[in-house]
């Protein structure tokens, strides 16, 4: 009988070529993981490095953006990622910041304008682009009112070939880019937190938008080269308490009545002291109750005349010694012909690096009509503008920081750029009901009560 092959050394052979593949596998494997964990590891590096020098620690601490600074979406990551998109820094959005930012006319300016999809913002630059010069808008179109208000706003601003960056006062990696894209002569700093009532509701929004935002600029103007000339947009309700009659800027304003005011006067003090250490020419506004067409829903002009066209009582304030309450309304006109004097009459910053260099412009001003008219007074012209009665409901003003009076002194800005407001109530209402019905699709029913309105002087 035959003898069996013998298989045990090729079994052996076999057992040894996979044990040498098992080790292989395994050599690779390792090999592999190693690999990628570096991979990993690196990229990781790479983001924290990256977010750490794009997205400084800001001052709200992490919690839900205030009203004026709140982003939408562009980051800077997603431009470094799709450079060359019309997103913050690609090439499409600089050629547009570029763009709307350079002066068409001699030595016109370069101005950032804060807050440009706003009212006051809005009006300025229309106005600084038709005389020639160039603007650059920043907004975060926040929803502390109808923000449709201010895409209409922007709407009507793009058609003038004004660009408006959507963004945030205290992104100061955006703000470092848009200067280090355009060497801006001027800042209009039109951006705030509004309102004097809604402090009460949400007080942090105020320090984080008229504190926190306004250093936040001021710290990246200080250290642009050339350094621009600042205007910026305080508030009468810096006066508070103040019993001075009609106010002017030598009265005292160290007695606010709300905390918008308080952040307002924070302001003025912290533009004093960039100014003395830095070199930045610096203007207060200090704006009276303004109003016109493209206005501010919260105010009351605005207000009134939604709700009486839609039939809803209106509350009408006086004082606690049954006054009547008034306000020094300024029309917007007026308030824009005051801001572009600013302006033109603002003198160079003198620091340079981040260094004071010489002493420099350091100025504030009132911005009002000089004429103040009793709120009742207000209800009637818009009765008759609108041809409806108001459902009138007297109340004694609520203790929530309003104030019962305000009456500018505007000799000061007549006398250094030639301030002077030519529009009274009544026709500056007229010119606002005709915008408001016109934007909103309403049929105005004028009335003889018109003619009561027309007939008011300045």
């Amino acid at each position: 009988m035959p003898t069996p092959p013998d298989t045990s050394k090729t079994m052996k052979m076999e057992r040894y070529n996979s044990y040498i593949r098992k080790l292989h596998s395994t050599k690779m494997l390792n090999a592999s993981s190693k690999f990628l964990f570096r991979v990993t590891l690196l990229i990781a590096l790479v983001l924290i490095l990256f977010f750490t020098i794009n997205y400084p620690p800001l001052s709200d601490g992490g919690g839900r953006a205030p009203p004026l600074h709140r982003h939408h979406g562009h980051s800077f990551l997603s431009t470094s990622l799709f450079s060359g998109s019309s997103l913050v820094g690609g090439a499409s959005w600089e050629k547009q910041v570029r763009h709307s930012s350079t002066p068409r006319r001699l030595n016109g300016f370069s101005v950032l304008v804060t807050g440009a999809a706003g009212f006051v913002g809005s009006h300025c630059s229309l106005a600084l682009k038709k005389r020639g010069d160039g603007v650059l808008g920043l907004d975060n179109f926040n929803d502390y009112y109808d923000p449709s208000l201010k895409r209409a706003r922007q709407n009507l601003l793009s058609k003038h070939q004004i660009f408006i960056v959507d963004g945030d006062l205290n992104d100061a990696a955006l703000l470092t880019k848009l200067f280090d894209v355009v060497p801006f002569t001027h800042i209009l700093h039109l951006a705030a937190q509004a309102g004097v009532r809604y402090a009460m509701q949400n007080p942090q929004s105020y320090v984080r938008s008229n504190i926190a935002g306004f250093v936040n600029l001021l710290e990246v103007a200080k250290a642009a080269n050339p350094q621009p000339a600042i205007v910026w947009a305080s508030s009468s309700s810096v006066y508070g308490l103040n019993t001075e009659n009609p106010f002017s800027e030598r009265d005292r304003t160290d007695q606010p009545a709300s905390l918008y005011a308080a952040t307002k006067k924070a302001g003025e003090e912290i533009a004093h002291t960039y100014n003395h250490i830095y070199g930045l020419s610096l203007t207060g506004l200090r704006f009276f109750t303004v109003y016109g067409p493209w206005g501010r829903p919260d105010m009351a002009y605005f207000f009134f005349t939604k709700d009486i066209l839609q039939g809803k009582s209106i509350d009408i304030y006086k004082t606690h010694d049954q006054k009547e309450v008034a306000r020094d309304f300024t029309y917007i006109d007026d308030v824009v012909k005051g801001c572009l004097g600013s302006l033109d009459t603002a003198e160079k910053s003198t620091g340079s690096g981040g260094k004071k260099k010489a002493p420099a412009q350091l100025r504030v001003y009132n911005l009002g009509n000089t004429s103040p008219v009793p709120v009742g007074r207000l209800v009637s012209i818009l009765e008759g503008l609108l041809g409806t009665k108001a459902k009138k409901h007297v109340i004694t003003m609520p203790r929530n920081g309003d104030v019962p009076f305000t009456h500018a002194n505007v000799t000061l800005a007549y006398k250094d750029f030639g301030y002077k407001p030519t529009t009274d109530l009544a026709s500056g209402l007229r010119k606002f009901v005709k915008w408001y019905v016109n934007y909103y699709g309403i049929e105005s029913k004028p009335s003889k009560g018109t003619q009561r309105g027309d007939e008011s002087s300045s």
